[in-house]
């Protein structure tokens, strides 16, 4: 069982950053593939980005790619994502999610995720 817990989300103008992180209650934080996903008002949850249990690899969506960067920290259990040059429209909450390493990638299901934090774009 793995608790996700996010945090960093918050007002900034547009063009401004955040930096958000997801910390992994548990052990073995290293056997997740882990990912970001965010849900605008009105709007069905979206992919962002993931990254492979060992940080050497990610993949991003078309829509932060360029200016969104995930990473890991496995040592202290926790996940981050810088975002840059944000945008009005990356105004959501934003979750972190989990799976166990498997043979696909990038992962197509997650099994554990967190409560959400809401960033908030102003233009």
């Amino acid at each position: 069982q793995v608790q996700l817990v996010e945090s960093g989300g918050g007002l900034v103008q547009a063009g401004g950053s955040l930096r958000l992180s997801c910390v992994a209650s548990g052990r073995f934080f290293s056997n997740y593939d882990m990912g970001w996903f965010r849900q605008a008002p009105g709007k069905e949850r979206e992919f962002v980005g993931t990254i492979r249990w060992s940080g050497g690899i990610t993949y991003y969506a078309d829509s932060v790619k360029g200016r969104f960067t995930i990473s890991r920290d496995n040592a202290k259990n926790t996940m981050f994502l810088q975002m840059n040059s944000l945008k009005a429209e990356d105004t959501a909450v934003y979750y972190c999610a989990a799976v166990g390493v498997g043979r696909t990638w990038p992962p197509n299901a997650y099994d554990y995720w967190g409560q959400g934090t809401q960033v908030t774009v102003s233009s």
